[in-house]
């Protein structure tokens, strides 16, 4: 599957416990394989170049507990609206700019919280949030071009509480159990694969991505080559 002729944008930055540089080279290859055109910005200020963004046919964000301007972010709608793919994974796409509301509403799913260890474990280091969790795969993942093929996995990392709305097309899912330490007294589940189809524009959503590591996990990787592909115009 390869796709002539075609434009992608990558808008990295934010928190850089995220690898948002190394995360995204881990892609651009691919991209460029695929026959992509790929320019690399290191802030949101690109999505308010109107001229610019009417010709990107894929978005790929990594940008974390970062800000957008109005005129940015009417920017970004716009493409997405108008045909442009926006696909991204972990914080770098479900945590970028929470204090922006609008963003929410596109996207469709908030990261809320990565409950981890028991705090007696705690060492005040980002492997505290590491937990074995279970990715499972819904029956429309089947069929579904990202996930046809890929069954239940397993990974150790941040396992992603997602505060989501019912317009999102879910693919696989993440429950939460309750442990004797936790405040919630029965499981939660939550969307860890979707897409949204926002206007002429698709939207494709992984939360597992915490760093390069986790990338490389094949079922991972596999997953957001095919929803990059996915999402492009």
């Amino acid at each position: 599957m390869t796709s002539q002729n075609k434009s992608a944008l990558v808008v990295r930055g934010g928190w850089d416990g995220h690898q948002p540089v190394e995360a995204t080279e881990e892609f651009i290859p691919y991209l460029k394989e695929q026959g992509y055109e790929v320019r690399v910005e290191e802030s949101p200020k690109i999505y308010a170049d109107a001229d610019y963004m009417a010709g990107v046919d894929l978005i790929m964000q990594c940008m974390t507990m970062s800000t957008i301007e109005k005129d940015e972010f009417a920017g970004l709608r716009a493409a997405v609206e108008n045909g442009t793919g926006l696909a991204g994974w972990h914080g770098g796409i479900a945590d970028s700019y929470r204090n922006t509301s609008d963003y929410l509403h596109l996207i469709g799913g908030q990261f809320a919280c990565h409950p981890g260890k028991h705090p007696d474990e705690c060492t005040g280091e980002q492997s505290d949030n590491y937990v074995p969790y279970t990715v499972n795969m819904l029956p429309a993942a089947a069929e579904h071009p990202i996930t046809k093929g890929i069954e239940d996995f397993d990974l150790v990392t941040e396992q992603y509480w997602v505060l989501s709305d019912d317009y999102i097309d879910v693919l696989a899912t993440t429950t939460q159990k309750v442990r004797e330490w936790d405040p919630w007294n029965r499981e939660v589940t939550s969307p860890a694969i979707w897409t949204r189809q926002w206007g002429k524009g698709r939207i494709f959503v992984a939360t597992p991505g915490h760093r390069v590591e986790v990338l490389q996990d094949q079922n991972v990787r596999t997953i957001i080559e095919r929803g990059l592909l996915w999402a492009s115009r």
